[in-house]
């Protein structure tokens, strides 16, 4: 039997935008044939021989491949359940490790996403900060911007400012290509609401989701 603080209430709207901006909606769908040609092209432009047994079903693949990366599962909605005993905890969601890419040199980019905030009588299924990183992943990003855009969208279905959200990135365009320094990594922080204004609070999530005190 569902008692009553189990029972999912309604999606949050809090803080949507009225309208998205060009950088916060995904490209349009994939032409496949158009991406398998373009890749045969690309083959031949880098003195192979797309005809070669090895590379028959390259092109294909590649544009299959580009098709499911550009195209997350979106239709989940945000699910929240009262809970007033967890009312004022700090609550931190850790290892939301996805994959994206970088659109300046389209070479992938892995991402490792923390994102924080304070139950104030309802938390959110945490399988939805999963579904929101993935999300803003699956297409050409920054890691600046995919920091912003998780914040943004996790404290539209918390409805709440008081979110504060890590991301620790590792970049091929600059582990692989460049100054080739495979060690490298780029962290980036978005907080506001509570987490902007109250330095033990800010200070506490940076210890869970930084350094030793990582939850990933």
């Amino acid at each position: 039997m569902t008692t009553e603080a189990e029972r999912p209430l309604e999606t949050a709207q809090f803080g949507r935008a009225e309208s998205q901006s060009p950088e916060d909606v995904p490209g349009s769908p994939v032409n496949m044939p158009l991406v398998a040609g373009l890749i045969r092209e690309l083959l031949i432009a880098l003195g192979e021989d797309p005809q070669r047994e090895g590379l028959l079903d390259t092109p294909t693949r590649v544009a299959s491949w580009w098709h499911s990366f550009l195209a997350p599962d979106s239709s989940a909605m945000a699910t929240r359940f009262a809970e007033t005993h967890a009312s004022g905890q700090l609550v931190v969601v850790g290892g939301l490790n996805v994959w994206s890419l970088c659109e300046h040199h389209l070479l992938p980019m892995q991402l490792d996403a923390h994102v924080g905030y304070l139950a104030n009588g309802t938390v959110l299924g945490l399988s939805k900060f999963g579904r929101i990183a993935q999300r803003y992943a699956g297409r050409l990003q920054m890691q600046e911007r995919f920091t912003r855009q998780l914040a943004d969208e996790a404290a539209t279905a918390i409805g709440s400012h008081d979110v504060a959200v890590t991301v620790h990135g590792v970049h091929l365009c600059m582990s692989m290509r460049g100054v080739r320094m495979e060690s490298a990594r780029t962290s980036t922080v978005h907080a506001a609401g509570r987490f902007r204004t109250d330095p033990l609070l800010s200070q506490q999530f940076l210890t869970l989701t930084t350094g030793n005190g990582r939850t990933a």
